[in-house]
């Protein structure tokens, strides 16, 4: 009876020889994980790399000329643009010395040049300044649908706002040093780990708690715009769903990382809030652009039909009124030339200044252009 073990070609391995003429033994199984991780992680950042140029395109091409010199226009065309070096920096990584198969297994990293090291680095720090601009982005944000609250509560959630959002800068702060000091030193410790996990975490209450703060401050204002009988979709319905959608996304991406082994999974996080934040601003400034042409088209209307019910009353109605009985007012007429003269703008006053602050609406959109 053969009692050895069946050959299994899957499990092989090869010899390597070091720089000093060391031997060291790779498995063939080691190899696929370490081709497979690649392959993957380069999809992942080429396709956040795809999305933030699409995105940054349209925001430029969709922004009207006088919102492209407000300043959540420029910290999220900001986020978008080192959104972009950022991707492209780790994918040269992947795709350059640092991760060929001789460098990996034999942690020998002398044939890396210095353009090398420099775009690593460049790698971590566009990815904290990534970071800072969506935090100073939502902390704008969060001030904007927060200014018709009380003075007391909107000073208290502007200073919780701040004090979060430095805790998870201070900690990337932290990765961000150290990262680069291993980088340099091109050597890997288990000592960073805490500080990856704890930037992570800190990140991910920060990105929660100023959705949370938006999507309910919305919420309530939606409720009350229900009970006034204004429950036309518009602007503020398109800030809330989108509101919600970057408390989601980012958030479920932040939490997969921790329970799921697919590569750079929580790389996601920072591009979807990169991604969300314009776009929810493109997609209210359009909603809100179309409901003020509505507007001044029904004005332009009403006025029109005023002016030819007026101009209609005169000599051949009066000779008719004259030569027969007297003829009853005409109450629609009346009553349509009334309502239409008006523009109605009741929603519009309530949202104004919330809208305005965002970047999303200028002075005088809302009242005095007929």
């Amino acid at each position: 009876m053969n009692s050895t073990t069946p050959f299994n070609p899957y499990e092989q391995s090869f010899t390597l020889l070091g720089a000093n003429g060391t031997p060291f033994n790779v498995t063939i199984p080691e190899l696929d994980y370490f081709v497979y991780y690649n392959n993957q992680i380069c999809i992942s950042y080429g396709a956040q790399l795809g999305a933030s140029i699409v995105l940054l395109i349209v925001l430029l091409l969709l922004t009207k000329r006088d919102k492209r010199t407000s300043a959540i226009f420029i910290i999220n065309a900001l986020a978008l643009i080192f959104n972009i070096i950022r991707n492209v920096m780790f994918a040269l990584y992947f795709t350059g010395p640092w991760t060929e198969t001789y460098a990996y297994f034999g942690q020998d990293y002398s044939g890396v040049h210095t353009r090398d090291y420099a775009e690593s680095v460049n790698s971590a720090v566009f990815t904290f300044l990534v970071l800072v601009c969506i935090d100073m982005s939502l902390c704008l944000q969060t001030r904007v649908v927060c200014i018709t609250l009380r003075s007391v509560h909107r000073i208290g959630i502007f200073i919780a706002s701040i004090s979060v959002a430095l805790v998870g800068i201070g900690f990337h702060f932290t990765l961000l040093v150290e990262n680069c000091i291993f980088i340099v030193n091109a050597k890997a410790e288990d000592s960073l780990y805490w500080i990856v996990e704890a930037s992570q975490i800190a990140n991910t209450v920060s990105i929660c708690f100023f959705c949370t703060v938006f999507t309910t401050k919305l919420g309530f204002a939606l409720r009350q715009r229900k009970k006034l009988g204004l429950a036309q979709f518009g602007p503020m319905q398109i800030l809330f769903i989108m509101g919600c959608q970057t408390l989601v996304i980012p958030g479920l991406f932040s939490i997969l990382q921790f329970c799921v082994s697919s590569p750079q999974i929580g790389s996601n996080t920072l591009t979807s809030v990169a991604i969300f934040l314009p776009l929810s601003s493109l997609w209210a400034s359009a909603s809100l652009d179309s409901r003020f042409a509505d507007s001044k088209a029904q004005n332009f209307s009403g006025k029109t039909i005023s002016s030819y019910a007026t101009r209609s009353s005169g000599p051949m109605e009066k000779h008719k009124t004259a030569n027969g009985p007297p003829s009853p007012p005409n109450t629609d007429s009346t009553r349509m030339s009334s309502n239409s003269a008006v523009p109605r703008h009741d929603d519009g006053h309530m949202m104004f200044r919330d809208l305005e602050a965002q970047g999303l609406a200028g002075t005088g959109d809302f009242v005095g252009k007929e």
